[in-house]
């Protein structure tokens, strides 16, 4: 009488982790499948497809390699020196087997800037909004994501506190944030209590924190405003918000700017008013100025802004939203030679998830301090003058194991080091929502 085994549910992850097993599937590919599952845009699902070939892999394993034969090089010289004649002396051997590191190096720090830029895909690009009280942050925002999700008002600074609304915008996952207009504090004296001139303690708080969701954000749009009526119209310009537009504009180059309330003006104003931003802002490119209309855009009237195909021109800017999405996300490539020969390596590389960015940062850890080993800064890079002496070969080749060590730790292969204590992290994904 033959005896029937249990049967059981599969655990979640369960035959993704005996394909890892049984070497059908490497850890960037299994990573990659919890990518696409998670994939809600079509950037992410573009992104996740990247990394479900071996080619990631493949590439992480030919660097560990590079490292393994430079170990091998330094330890034979350890075992065999007193056994063998080598050709190179000791310092010439550390100073080539330098070069190599260097050359490495670099490829991994650019691996790893494409990482991050990978990372924006994945997780979504963070796009603030940025403006004076009643600029019509708030109206720009609600026509974007198609539904009232801030409060509109003529009245200035309703709102207070940072309103986030997450969306796709041309494939690309985006989270949206309106906050705080901002502006500059005045004495009261001056003008009527009721025009709301002075700033609160709530307004002041709600101020700073536009201004830390400003610098935080990878995309910021500065949103500027006509004032007055169809007679008698001008750009404002508020002091405030050009200081912070211009630091952005320097340190980060991520603002894009729209004039808004195009409808107050007449087709020199706005003109003048496009001349008016790159007077102010010298370093923004002219196609990252848009100028809009929330009114148009929400209400098209019958004339001839209501016959255009795009009211407001709202389309527009979103059109230059995306060409700046595009930007940020481009994969980098080393200015050398070789590079040219294979593009898509580059392209690849913005298929890293996080572990994988956290992982080369140590190997670059590791592998700087194996330069500071056998090439410090006080002896230049001639390889006469380190003699072996003053280079620790053994310390050296230890570096050389510990960054074969997180490449290893990348892929889950290897003989470099133990991955068990990733297995965990990587699986854990399939466990979510079951």
């Amino acid at each position: 009488m033959s005896t029937v085994q249990s049967i059981r549910y599969a655990e979640p992850g369960e035959f993704t982790r005996r394909a890892f097993m049984n070497d059908r599937l490497d850890l960037t590919q299994v990573e990659a499948l919890g990518d696409t599952l998670a994939a809600t845009t079509e950037q992410q699902r573009r992104l996740s497809v990247r990394g479900t070939s071996s080619s990631l892999a493949t590439r992480y394993e030919s660097w560990r390699q590079q490292l393994l034969y430079a170990r091998g090089e330094l330890e034979a010289l350890i075992d065999f020196s007193e056994d063998q004649h080598f050709d190179e002396s000791p310092a010439e051997l550390c100073a080539s087997v330098a070069e190599q590191v260097r050359s490495l190096m670099r490829h991994l720090h650019i691996h790893s800037q494409n990482a991050v830029r990978g990372e924006l895909l994945r997780n979504g690009i963070s796009i603030s909004l940025l403006g004076a009280p009643n600029a019509g942050k708030s109206s720009l925002l609600n026509l974007i994501v198609g539904r009232e999700a801030a409060i509109v008002s003529h009245e200035a600074g309703t709102t207070r506190d940072v309103v986030e609304v997450g969306l796709d915008l041309g494939g690309y996952f985006c989270r949206l944030s309106d906050t705080a207009g901002l502006r500059k504090a005045r004495q009261a004296a001056l003008q009527d209590v009721q025009s709301h001139a002075t700033i609160g303690q709530i307004e002041r708080e709600g101020m700073r924190r536009a201004k830390e969701r400003a610098v935080e954000s990878d995309v910021v749009v500065v949103v500027l405003s006509f004032e007055g009526n169809g007679e008698e119209s001008r750009l404002h310009l508020d002091e405030e918000v050009m200081e912070m537009a211009a630091k952005l504009a320097c340190t980060k180059d991520n603002i894009i700017v729209t004039i808004n309330k195009a409808d107050m003006s007449r087709g020199q104003e706005l003109q003048d008013a496009t001349q008016e931003v790159l007077a102010a802002l010298p370093g923004i490119a002219r196609n990252r100025i848009h100028v809009i209309s929330c009114k148009d855009a929400a209400f098209p009237s019958s004339g001839p802004r209501g016959a255009e195909t795009d009211p407001g021109n709202i389309q527009g800017f979103l059109r230059g939203l995306i060409r700046q999405f595009g930007e940020l996300t481009a994969a980098l490539a080393p200015d050398t030679a070789d590079a040219g020969a294979d593009t898509s390596v580059w392209q690849e590389s913005l298929g890293a998830t996080a572990r994988h960015r956290l992982l080369l940062e140590a190997c670059l850890s590791h592998l700087t301090a194996f330069i500071a080993e056998v090439a410090p800064p006080e002896y230049g890079s001639h390889p006469n003058m380190l003699s072996e002496e003053e280079a620790d070969i053994v310390v050296a080749a230890e570096h050389l194991r510990s960054a074969a060590d997180c490449l290893a730790k990348i892929t889950g292969r290897g003989y470099a080091g133990d991955v068990e204590e990733v297995l965990g992290v990587v699986f854990e994904k399939f466990c979510v929502g079951k």
